[in-house]
Order: structure tokens, then sequence, then C-alpha cells
């Protein structure tokens, strides 16, 4: 079926926190995306979403049992993602999740098996690797710009969110940290360019049991810190590269704000700013120069896409192909994070399980708005 001739997915989200604003604009960017309906526990929340966004707002359980909505974007709190995902499935809804899948790789297990069952897909985020800058670096290492990928660093190194984010404490809490909620970014990001991941190392701590909230919401409350606020880690991918991968809340001054990704390779260099964006930029720098040359884009979606992923399973579904947010990338992403924390744990090397396949890349020409040729 040719884009033109899709039929447009009518839209449902579960979960109407902070995120749910750059979802509903970006849903609204892709013609196969028709947002119908929000809802949350919260029927507040629910009500002001609504109204910002002119969205019906429902109960869950009446969103879940509407037969006209095809797929259900779940952006609910990580502790809940699968036990939420599994509900959409059981619907018999396809299902978007916001990272992560799940909190443990037993759990993810159970959400992809339902959806195998079911017939069903199972997508979730980050789709920042389908922007504008991480498509263009991944064509630049598919191409051989570099050569042949080595090793590298990923860097994400701050303070915390307690300082901007109106309702941090979640973030330190299971499911949240430093590793949970940027790693997948990053991660992601290495897996897109480079394959999958063989095993991994690393070494954890923790700074303190309490933080001070700072952003004006909730100042001077005190918050329970229950995970590790900085992981450093040694990941060997099976294509042979090795990538040194910081995650911290725990540093207030850096100097890896140019470049937080950097991939060395036998013919040169690959540096890319920040994984968290679509439009992050990207040089190069090849054997015998003394440069970074920085590389325009060649792709769309630069600007804040979020939904990309939703729209290119949608498009997958309509014509039967492989989507490229997979599930089975997210649960590779969480045996990864998951590795890291028992490594840190236990000072041992992890091997790593779950495969997945590298997602293909986004071809080139796009119209704005479609995703397949």
């Amino acid at each position: 079926m040719k884009h033109s001739e899709a039929t447009p997915a009518n839209i449902g989200i579960i979960g109407c926190g902070s995120i749910f604003h750059a979802y509903a604009q970006g849903c609204r960017r892709f013609r196969l995306l028709n947002l119908k309906a929000c809802a949350d526990i919260s029927a507040d929340a629910a009500a002001a979403k609504s109204k910002e966004f002119d969205v019906p707002a429902c109960s869950i359980a009446e969103l879940l049992a509407d037969p006209s909505i095809e797929v259900v974007i779940n952006l609910t709190v990580p502790k809940v993602h699968a036990s939420v995902s599994r509900q959409i499935l059981e619907a018999g809804k396809h299902v978007y999740s916001e990272k992560p899948l799940a909190l443990d790789t037993a759990e993810a297990h159970g959400v992809l098996e339902l959806a195998r069952r079911k017939g069903l897909r199972l997508g979730c985020a980050p789709d920042t690797v389908l922007g504008a800058g991480l498509q263009t670096a991944r064509k630049l290492v598919d191409d051989g710009w570099i050569g042949r990928p080595l090793s590298g660093t990923a860097f994400m190194l701050s303070a915390g969110p307690e300082s901007w984010h109106p309702n941090p404490a979640f973030v330190y809490l299971k499911g949240g940290g430093p590793l949970f909620d940027m790693g997948p970014y990053f991660i992601t990001a290495l897996v897109q360019m480079l394959g999958p991941v063989e095993s991994v190392s690393a070494a954890t701590s923790r700074s303190r049991d309490q933080r001070m909230i700072t952003s004006k919401e909730r100042f001077g409350e005190m918050m329970p810190v229950e995970v590790q606020t900085h992981y450093s880690a040694s990941l060997v991918f099976e294509s042979g590269a090795i990538i040194t991968l910081v995650m911290s809340f725990d540093v207030h001054g850096n100097t890896r704000s140019e470049h937080q990704i950097e991939i060395y390779g036998s013919a040169g260099s690959l540096g890319i700013s920040d994984p968290n964006l679509f439009g992050c930029a990207v040089n190069l720098q090849r054997a015998g120069e003394k440069q970074w040359t920085q590389i325009p884009p060649a792709f769309g979606y630069a600007e804040n896409s979020r939904g990309i992923g939703v729209a290119d399973m949608v498009h997958a579904i309509r014509s039967g192909r492989p989507h490229r947010c997979d599930g089975s990338i997210a649960m590779h992403v969480l045996e990864v994070m998951n590795a890291c924390e028992e490594s840190g744990r236990t000072r041992s090397w992890v091997n790593i399980a779950h495969k997945c396949p590298r997602p293909p890349a986004l071809p080139l020409g796009l119209a704005p708005g479609v995703l397949d040729d």
C-alpha cells in the first residue's frame, strides 16, 4: 500500500504528565496519526491536557474499550510501564511505550511474549534515533567514513534534574536514576550505529540518600534516593567495538557538552552532541585531519519530533514491514542497563542474553510527515 493510500490510525494516550506535551505536538506532524483521546489515573490531569490540546478526555477503561482506537501510547511512570502495556495489549491494541520498556528483563520478556501471542505491535522510546542527527551519524558509519568502528565514549554528566523539573522525585526511585532516565537515549543510539552489545562491566555509586528539590514548584522538599547516581561501564559490542559509558547525576561541571558521544574508527572519528535531541550536532574528523567538520543533516526531523516512532510503527503495520523502534531493541537496552547494575553489585562481567536486530536506517528523501518511500 502506498503511503498516500494508507488509512490514518486513531491514537490514544494513557498518562498525562510532563512528556504528554511533546507527544501531542509530535503526533500532529504525521499524516497517519490521529490523536483521538487521552486518559490518566487522575481525571484532573486528563482534563487539563484535554483542554490544552483539544483532545477528548476519558477514563482508562473507556479508552481501552473504544474499538476505534488502534494504537495506545503509554506515558505512565516507569514502574508501571510493563503492567499498563499489558493492559493495552490485552485490550487488543498495539502499544508504544515510553522508556524503559519495564524495570527488569523478566517483566519485559512477558510483555514481548504477550504482544507476540496477540499478533500486536510493541514499540518503545526513544525515537530520537530516527531524528536528523542520529540518522546522519548512522549513515556516516554505514558508508564507511570512519572505517571500522573500534571504540568510543558516551557521557551524560549532570547534577540531576531537581533544579528544573517540576516533579523530580520519581527520577530517584526504582526505575529512575541517570542510567534508566537517560541511558536509553545513549545506549539505543549506540545500538543503532554499532549493533547489539555482547557484555558489560561496570562500577556504580550513590553520593547521598536524600536530595533537596530546588525547582520552584516544590522548592525545599527532600526526596529519597533509591538508585545509584553514578555509573561507569565498559560495553563490548558483538562487532568488537568497546564503548566507555558514564551516566551521572553527581557532576556539577564538565567539558563534554560538545560531544556527548564519540565513536573512534580505523579511518576517523565521529562526534555527536546530545542523543536526547532530534537535531543533535554531528561532527567528523578523518584520519590526517586536524579539526572537526560539522556535517549538515542528511535527513529531516531536526526539530522535536516525539511520536515519530509511533508514526513509523503505524507505517509498518500498514505495509507489513518491521518497525524501527521495536520492543526487542528496548528489551536489549534494558538488559544492558540491568547488566550495569548487576556488574556494579558483583564486580564481574555480565553477558547479554537477549540480542536484537540492528534497526534499518531511514531512506533518504522522504516527504515531510511520511516514513515510507
